[in-house]
Order: structure tokens, then C-alpha cells, then sequence
């Protein structure tokens, strides 16, 4: 990487973290208290009640869904508010006619969204551990899961933003897609006590792979295939970079 872009790069970076941690009680805050009101509602109260499941208590099976559901919802917003943002005060024009290439623009927009996704996941995890003790069965998946899981979000974030036109624009799809499929992307339940077509019905939700996955990692239990969700998760990494990229180099949503 050309000395010039690396600065690019990490101004760009030094930026978003900057952004998000300036507002800490906004950003990192809130999702460690709605996680907490999670484990004593869903782990304590309820989990008493539900019992065991796929051999391990009902808290210690929902605590890495948990983990992921709170990476997934700010790697995207992180993103798609601040680069909707740089669109909106026509800052994002400056990095457009810079000699900085595409590719930069979008890993320093998508790092930012990982940074504070790895962060509020970090912060989910160290509350988990007043509830429950988290077991490490494969340090490996747990890593690149997450990591793999908040570049898809945050890449997701950025199309958003793209596209957006108003900051509505940019709630949209958090509340009508990504919130319904967290919720039924086997966060609380195994997806194998499910009737069988609801199961197949499931599988075509990406959630349930990158929850699963990330589950396998601490539990060692999984209802899909490891081999499987990664081979998703990279899909929608080449994907979704493909688009983002695109749109970018195109110009489109982003010249009036």
C-alpha cells in the first residue's frame, strides 16, 4: 500500500473511532444495558423455566447469540449513520475527487464499523460474564466469525447509505430486515426444535449461519455446518464489497 493511501486510510479510520467513542454513552452505552435487561429476562427468569438445551443451560446457550446480535446491530449502523452523514453534509465529495481509490474509502468506512462492533461485542461479553462463565471450545471460529460477521454488516451499512436519501432512509432496513431476521436467526433457540419446514425455512435466513457458527465456537454445538457458514459468510464478504465497490466507482446515490 502507497505511503499516501495508507495515511488516507488511517485518517479515515482514526475519524470513525473518534466518532463513535466521542459519543460513548450514545454508542457503546445502550446495547450494554439492552443486553443486560436480555440475561435477566431471557437467561434468569425465563431460562429456568426452559430448562437445558443441545446440554448446557439456557443462558450459557443464548449468551453467544446475544454476543452476535449486538456486533451485527452496530457494525451496521455505525456505518451506514456516518457515511450517510459525510453524503448528507457533502463531506463524502472531498474523498470522492482526492486521489484516494475506492477500495480505501470502503476498508476505512468498514473498519470503523468493525472497530465498534468488535468493541460493543467485547463489552456484551465481559457483562455476560456476571450471568454465566463462558466456555472457549474453538478460539479460532470464535475470531473469525465475528470479525467475518461485522465486515458483512458493516459492508451492508455502507450500501445502505449509499442508496439512502433522507436519514430515515437509514432505519429502514435495520427495522424491517436485519431486526426480524436477528430475532429468527436461532439467537434464542435451536433451530432443531423447529418442525422440519420451518427448519429448511430457516436455513435461508444468513443469521442463523453466522450465530451458529459463532455458538460452535464457545459450545462446540452447532445446527448447521461449520464448513457451511463459512463458506456464507465469505459469499456475502465478496459480495456485498463487489456492490459497495460498484456503487461507488459508479458514483451512483452519491452525485446529485
Amino acid at each position: 500500500m502507497k505511503r499516501q493511501y495508507w495515511i488516507a486510510f488511517k485518517s479515515l479510520i482514526t475519524k470513525e473511532i473518534h466518532r463513535f467513542t466521542r459519543i460513548w454513552v450514545q454508542t457503546l452505552v445502550p446495547p450494554a444495558i439492552t443486553m443486560t435487561l436480555y440475561f435477566i429476562i431471557f437467561g434468569n427468569l425465563i431460562g429456568k423455566r426452559i430448562g437445558d438445551m443441545e446440554g448446557f443451560s439456557y443462558m450459557e446457550y443464548i449468551v453467544p447469540g446475544l454476543i452476535m446480535m449486538s456486533v451485527i446491530t452496530n457494525s451496521y449502523s455505525n456505518v451506514a449513520s456516518s457515511f450517510f452523514s459525510a453524503k448528507f453534509q457533502h463531506n463524502i465529495e472531498e474523498l470522492l475527487v482526492a486521489p484516494v481509490p475506492n477500495y480505501i474509502i470502503i476498508a476505512g468506512y468498514v473498519g470503523g464499523g468493525v472497530l465498534r462492533g468488535l468493541g460493543v461485542g467485547l463489552i456484551v461479553s465481559v457483562v455476560s460474564l456476571l450471568f454465566v462463565s463462558l466456555n472457549i471450545a474453538h478460539l479460532w471460529v470464535i475470531v473469525a466469525t465475528v470479525v467475518m460477521t461485522s465486515i458483512v454488516f458493516s459492508l451492508g451499512g455502507l450500501i445502505n447509505a449509499i442508496f439512502a436519501r433522507t436519514f430515515d432512509d437509514i432505519s429502514i432496513i435495520p427495522t424491517f430486515v436485519l431486526t426480524p431476521l436477528t430475532y429468527l436467526g436461532g439467537v434464542f433457540y435451536s433451530i432443531n426444535l423447529l418442525p422440519e419446514v420451518w427448519q429448511m425455512v430457516s436455513k435461508v435466513n444468513p443469521i442463523v449461519y453466522m450465530v451458529n457458527a459463532f455458538r460452535y465456537g464457545f459450545l462446540g454445538v452447532s445446527d448447521v455446518g461449520i464448513g457451511t457458514s463459512f463458506a456464507v459468510l465469505s459469499v456475502f464478504v465478496i459480495a456485498l464489497y463487489s456492490v459497495a465497490y460498484y456503487l461507488i466507482s459508479r458514483g451512483i446515490g452519491l452525485r446529485s
